[in-house]
């Protein structure tokens, strides 16, 4: 497979070499056993399109490449430090998340939204329970393992996690193949797309303007199924006055759509 040059970090990633794991394996020996500068370095330039591939996926957020390259070098260094050689897991699959962490503490750390220090501090934790626990048990683990390996309830992790993950556009592009673009919102099925949401809360609002009886031949008619004659019965009303009333709800709604 062939590779463009981009060059980041001073570093032309077309000359980047990938390390077969067998020889990673072997380094990682040597370095645990001499502490060797020289071997953990060539352990880094063996991994750094491991990095890249990484660095990829939190591209255009308006970072600077150069910075996020060397972010997860970081993460990539932390991960040959911390790895454990009697785990039987391969070096890629525990370093993937480590230079994701690493990158994600980063982006999380410039935000502008500020998230309050005990709720922060509380994600960072998980984060390392979360990698920790894929590197012991070589799978993604599942939310209720990071909450028993944090200590803390399950809604708590939940919440920390989601107020420090990044939002998603739901017109951000994930796939292009010959001018045809896959967007976020295509992957959601209709009643959560964006435009039936907002349908959604609006017809809510319109609903609640409506008088009581309105709402109750709706509720009769729509939800329960009944005929207008059957609704007129139960309200004690004529049938020609539901039909009126059913109508002029539905236009009321219509409208504050």
């Amino acid at each position: 497979m062939a590779y463009h040059k981009v060059v980041i970090a001073g570093i032309n990633t077309a000359d980047l070499t990938v390390m077969g794991e067998e020889e990673k394996m072997r380094l990682l020996r040597e370095y645990k056993e001499t502490g060797s500068k020289a071997v953990r370095d060539r352990l880094i330039r063996g991994n750094l399109r491991l990095v890249l591939s990484v660095v990829q996926r939190f591209a255009g957020r308006g970072e600077d490449v150069d910075d996020l390259f060397q972010i997860g070098v970081i993460g990539l260094m932390k991960a040959i430090g911390n790895f454990d050689l009697t785990k039987e897991v391969r070096f890629s699959t525990y370093c993937v998340p480590m230079i994701a962490g690493e990158l994600r503490r980063h982006l999380r750390d410039y935000t502008h939204i500020k998230i309050s220090r005990s709720l922060r501090d509380l994600a960072y934790k998980a984060i390392q329970a979360k990698e920790q626990l894929t590197g012991s048990l070589q799978r993604e683990p599942t939310m209720d393992e990071i909450a028993a390996a944090v200590g803390e309830p399950r809604a708590d992790i939940v919440v920390a996690l989601e107020s420090i993950s990044d939002p998603v556009s739901l017109y951000e592009p994930v796939y292009s193949d010959a001018g045809d673009t896959l967007y976020v919102m295509d992957q959601l099925s209709d009643h959560e797309s964006a435009e039936s949401w907002i349908t959604q809360f609006s017809m809510r609002d319109a609903i609640r303007a409506l008088g009581k009886r309105e709402r109750s031949i709706l509720h009769l008619r729509y939800y329960l199924g009944k005929t207008q004659m059957e609704v007129a019965k139960e309200i004690g009303i004529s049938q020609a006055q539901v039909s009126r009333l059913e109508k002029g709800a539905i236009a009321k709604i219509k409208a504050a759509i």
